[in-house]
Parts: structure tokens; sequence; C-alpha cells
């Protein structure tokens, strides 16, 4: 998904002049990175709010029109009012088509309903991330990764090894681990059956 947005430059800085763009409906932001000089710009704030309650927006390349100029780059933070519907800043960093970028991507488990600890175990999906850490050219960047459990057994779970990257990208490696993803846990009382089963025999062997 292709996001577009045109922003405007900002020449005042400080408290006021912030609280005098929100008054107007702007919200002011900051392009940085690169070897260009950090830019300060106000943006439209309705279209901006828009656009992050998208999840692509998040994890995707975007592209900013800044006048004549067209600057390509990442979501790195917004904050937020902390109960109205507002945005109060946004930043964003540059990207080079030519330099891989570190960038978290969110994660869609696709096929629950056909995996056998679901649909056989009655079991429940008990996803561990929803995001993952990645590495990739910007044209390689997806907005989404899809984690298929339709194999998923209840008691099994799947390790960040296990996922299917899209071609060029790669998961970002912390260390040795290799965490869990998504599991299917086993249903307490199946758990005690088998404790029961087990004493059960015990005496007999």
């Amino acid at each position: 998904m292709k996001f577009e947005l045109n922003v405007q430059p900002r020449t005042l800085q400080g408290s006021g002049a912030s609280r005098r763009l929100r008054l107007a409906n702007k919200v002011p932001g900051i392009i940085y990175g690169g070897t260009a000089a950090p830019a300060l710009i106000e943006l439209e704030h309705n279209a901006l709010l828009l656009a992050l309650r998208k999840e692509a927006f998040h994890s995707s390349v975007l592209t900013l029109k800044v006048g004549s100029t067209v600057e390509t780059v990442l979501l790195r933070d917004s904050q937020m009012h902390p109960y109205k519907p507002l945005v109060l800043h946004v930043d964003f960093l540059r990207v080079d088509a030519t330099h891989a970028i570190h960038q978290k991507v969110p994660l869609h488990f696709i096929n629950a309903d056909m995996a056998p600890g679901v649909k056989i175990s009655g079991g429940n999906v008990s996803p561990a991330m929803n995001e993952i850490d990645v590495t990739c050219l910007p044209q390689d960047l997806p907005a989404f990764i899809e984690v298929d459990l339709k194999d998923l057994e209840a008691g099994q779970t799947i390790h960040a090894s296990q996922i299917v990257f899209p071609k060029g990208v790669k998961p970002m490696a912390h260390g040795s681990d290799d965490p869990v993803v998504v599991s299917i846990p086993i249903k307490k009382a199946e758990v005690a059956e088998e404790g029961v089963e087990g004493e059960a025999a015990a005496p007999a062997a």
C-alpha cells in the first residue's frame, strides 16, 4: 500500500507556535536523518489522523511532498493527546533506496480455524508477538508478514526462525534468541487428565 501526504515547511518553533498550529487543525512535525538537515514541517491533522489509524501506515515507506521536494520516509514516532483523538507531533526518518532499513512489521496469523490444535483439540491461539523486527531495502518492506497456523497442534509453538519471510526480508537477530511467536497451549483439563492417567498407570508398572 502506498501512502502520500502533502506537507508544508514550518518556520516557527516553540510551544506557542505549535499550539497555534493545532488550533488551525494542523500538526507540527519533523523530517530527519540522511545527509540533509532536519526539516520542520506541518501537516493537515485529519488526513494524518486517518492515516495513523491504518496499520500499514506504521510499517510502510511513505512519500511526503514538501512543496516541490519529495521525501521518502518512515514513520518514527507520533505523539497523541492522552484522551482526545488529537495528534500532537509526528517524526519521520528519511530512507535511502540503496541502504537497508530496520523496521517493526505487524504479524498476521492465518488459517487459525484449520489448526489441529484449534479444530481438533479445541485450543486457543496464543500470540507471543504481534510484530517482528526485520531488515530489508525500503522497496522490499512488507506492510505485514503472514504466519500460517494450519499445521499447528495443541502444545506446539512457532518460533521466529520458522516464519516464511518475503524475498529480501530478514528477521533482526537479537543474539542467539529464537523467540516464540505463537502457540496453542494444551487445555488445563487435558493436562489434568494426563496426570491422572499417569498416576493410575504407575502401580501397574
